[in-house]
């Protein structure tokens, strides 16, 4: 199996998606699409990670390779190709999958609660996590539960956390790869959410400090969970 990554960004990279594919010695590409890449033959992967970035999933004529990338992921879910989204890329599957990606009541920035729903408890991915467990959260968006689509994650006040589609595809909303590394570089390229913002956003230094906190068990439970994805793609060939 060979796994693709695909980035829209230079600074929202794999992290932990990628130190798990490494110890389980899985081949994997990363491309920028922002960098004017296009997205590869589909044939030469077996599964498809789709990370996040700054850009909503309808600024299709700022960033055109958005278009591509929709085309891309509904591809990829008709062929039967294990499929995972996170944050951005959580949205634009459910937007490739007929659903609306709208404005979240509230941005989400830093650390947040989620619970599994009765559908996640049994989901292949989350089955050995808690019920309800800590995230770290970025995003101001959020996506509504493509039709025949399951919800399997959810909390208060952004009820749409994690999905799945069919038996190969998975929506979150959350950054289950981040590394400690990754949310200090987010908070200083991405300066401006904690400014002239409305949004309840917490303190930088609290997020710090639940980060220095919550990091540890976050490893754990984010190497469990893509354990699991990776693992279900190699039975799954």
């Amino acid at each position: 199996m060979s796994v693709l990554i695909i980035k829209h960004v230079a600074i929202e990279g794999p992290g932990l998606i990628e130190d798990c594919l490494k110890g389980e010695r899985i081949p994997y590409q990363i491309i920028n699409l922002e960098s004017g890449i296009h997205l590869p033959k589909l044939d030469d992967f077996s599964a498809v990670v789709i990370l996040g970035g700054p850009m909503n999933v309808y600024e299709e004529d700022r960033y055109p390779f958005l278009r591509e990338e929709d085309n891309f992921i509904k591809e990829s879910i008709q062929r039967g190709k294990n499929v995972l989204g996170i944050c951005l890329g959580a949205q634009l599957i459910a937007k490739a999958l007929g659903a609306k990606v709208t404005k979240a009541l509230v941005k989400e920035i830093g650390w947040f609660d989620i619970s599994l729903t009765g559908e996640g408890l049994h989901d292949p991915l989350f089955s050995r996590l808690p019920e309800t467990f800590s995230v770290f959260q970025w995003h101001e968006d959020t996506f509504n539960i493509p039709s025949a689509g399951r919800l399997i994650a959810t909390s208060n006040p952004v009820p749409h956390q994690a999905f799945r589609y069919g038996e190969n595809a998975h929506g979150l909303q959350f950054h289950l790869e981040v590394t400690e590394e990754m949310i200090r570089e987010w908070m200083k390229a991405y300066e401006d959410e904690f400014n002239g913002s409305q949004a309840p956003l917490l303190p930088k230094l609290r997020i710090l400090s639940e980060t220095e906190r919550k990091i540890g068990a976050y490893k754990k439970r984010s190497a469990e969970f893509f354990k699991n994805f990776f693992t279900r793609t190699i039975h799954s060939q």
